[in-house]
């Protein structure tokens, strides 16, 4: 890499840093300083300008990154990222996004809470949300700002801990100040940069093409080495039975897990009614599709003009396909179009780390202030100071997620995401829908849906081969494998929603069917919500 792309990438991010800060700022002097303010700003933004912000949280470095590596070096295989995150709002447009908008204020525990004893549901949730959050976080951070490190020539180790550093305290600084107004700006900056981006780049490939998209995936055939195969399932999850079970096991993660993620949750909580929100979904999913779709195009790209040995040999994972496939479109190493093309990729992936972690640990900090603090806290506390102790929860979340980051920024941590996703549809999924949709569903139920597919989730990812047992496992000199599997959803999202109809059957507690019936008509037309 050539100084002159290391210093033009820092120019665009320090100009997209300076923008951001700028944003905080102001809205920083601007706020009112309370709850709904910090946590929802203000329920101010449009249908459009959420969606916007949505699609912003969701599409992430691993998104931008990983996703065109994984195609690019296993061609038909790699799209299950594609196909797991888009179908997966589906799930959220038709059962979560109008229901949640009108049951709840400001966390998904708000919802399960809302006609159980508040007390243990609230603890159970928002200690899932917080782990869902900071796996999310931890992920982000390593995989993203080691990579970016590396774009901007900073293989060393203190230049990689100095990125996770400079990452972590960025976002501290934007939660902490600015609140989810702040956040939410950032996310829609951030979205019409990585789509434009994107769509610079898309654009790019096809004319070195000519438009004909057969003769790109033909070609990207040809170099992969793997002739038709590439094009066809198989290569990456067809080996054998586990590998198959494998491939079920994190396309139901990945599509049942949006659902319970907690800062996409809390983003359907920034509009002001329950139309609005599924409104939101709508211009999420459609930018979302969008990205997606031209993720296809980039990854076959790469394959077709770079090929996998190269792509494979800058990163074994892939990761680096998108900016060196840049490079080569704009000119190749050492000219200008290049230089300015790999500069610009590499800015937008700081801006996607930044925007994307911001909106997690808003919502970790929420779940801590609003769920945690606030079950534990002595009655007639001032609202306000939960305000407080939520900006202290970012500073504390951030200290942890870099602190993490810091440990794990030499290990392979794709696993988070994928763990992240299994926790999510695992605990959160199953007590949100049977909180939303049985009549019956008691406290006991909820507190064991949550432990008990966040338990079992986390326990199959210490036992299986992606910890130990393997070389490329995290810790290779130590063999703890008992689980087959990498990801665990196939059997802790069953295991989730088994606990919570479980914990139903089994409890004492009588369903209170009014609160139910109140609960059910303010989530189909929402009166009295929020």
């Amino acid at each position: 890499m050539t100084e002159e792309h290391q210093t033009l990438a820092l120019l665009l991010f320090s100009a997209f840093v300076a923008v951001t800060l700028g944003i905080t700022t102001w809205v920083s002097r601007n706020r009112r300083g309370s709850a709904e303010e910090f946590y929802a700003g203000g329920r101010l933004f449009s249908p459009m300008e959420n969606g916007f912000a949505i699609a912003g949280d969701y599409m992430s470095a691993a998104s931008f990154l990983g996703v065109t590596g994984l195609i690019a070096l296993f061609g038909y295989d790699g799209l299950l990222y594609v196909v797991g995150f888009l179908v997966a709002w589906l799930v959220v447009l038709f059962l979560v996004a109008e229901l949640v908008r009108n049951c709840g204020r400001f966390t998904l525990a708000d919802v399960v809470a809302a006609r159980m004893r508040e007390r243990p549901v609230r603890i159970a949730a928002g200690t899932s949300s917080v782990t869902v959050s900071v796996l999310y976080l931890v992920a982000q951070m390593v995989g993203a700002g080691s990579l970016v490190a590396l774009l901007l020539g900073g293989t060393s180790d203190a230049a990689r801990a100095w990125t996770v550093i400079g990452v972590g305290a960025l976002m501290v600084i934007y939660v902490s100040l600015g609140g989810m107004r702040a956040t939410t700006w950032i996310q829609i900056v951030k979205a019409v940069l990585l789509l434009g981006g994107t769509i610079a780049l898309t654009v790019l490939v096809l004319v070195r093409f000519h438009g004909d998209v057969d003769r790109l995936l033909l070609t990207a055939a040809e170099r992969s080495g793997h002739g038709e195969a590439f094009l066809a399932p198989g290569l990456k999850y067809g080996g054998d039975w586990t590998a198959r079970f494998d491939f079920i096991s994190l396309g139901l993660a990945l599509v049942l897990g949006t659902a319970g993620l907690p800062h996409i949750l809390s983003r359907f909580y920034t509009v002001p009614t329950a139309r609005a929100a599924r409104r939101s979904v709508v211009w999420a999913v459609g930018l979302i599709g969008g990205f997606y779709l031209m993720t296809i195009v980039l990854g076959f790209g790469a394959a077709a003009i770079l090929g996998p040995d190269t792509v494979r040999g800058s990163n074994a994972a892939g990761n680096t396909a998108v900016p060196l496939l840049a490079l080569d479109l704009g000119g190749g190493a050492g000219s200008t179009g290049g230089t300015v093309l790999f500069a610009i990729v590499a800015a937008v992936a700081f801006a996607t780390i930044l925007a994307v972690v911001a909106g997690i640990t808003l919502a970790s900090s929420a779940s801590v202030a609003h769920d945690l603090y606030a079950s534990l806290r002595r009655p007639g506390g001032k609202p306000r100071s939960e305000v407080a102790v939520a900006r202290v929860a970012a500073v504390g979340v951030g200290l942890v997620a870099i602190a993490l980051g810091l440990l794990a920024r030499d290990l392979n941590v794709a696993f988070l995401v994928g763990l992240a996703f299994a926790v999510a549809a695992s605990a959160n999924l199953p007590a949100l829908l049977y909180s939303l949709f049985w009549r019956g569903f008691t406290t006991r139920g909820a507190v064991w849906a949550v432990y008990g597919g966040l338990i079992p989730a986390v326990v199959l990812v210490v036992l299986s081969p992606v910890v130990s047992g393997s070389p490329d496992s995290l810790f290779p000199g130590i063999d703890l494998q008992y689980f087959p599997l990498q990801n665990p959803g196939l059997v802790s999202i069953p295991l989730g929603f088994l606990a919570g109809w479980l914990g139903t059957v089994t409890s004492t507690e009588v369903a209170d069917e009014a609160k139910h019936a109140e609960t059910e008509v303010r989530s189909l037309t929402g009166a009295g919500a929020a």
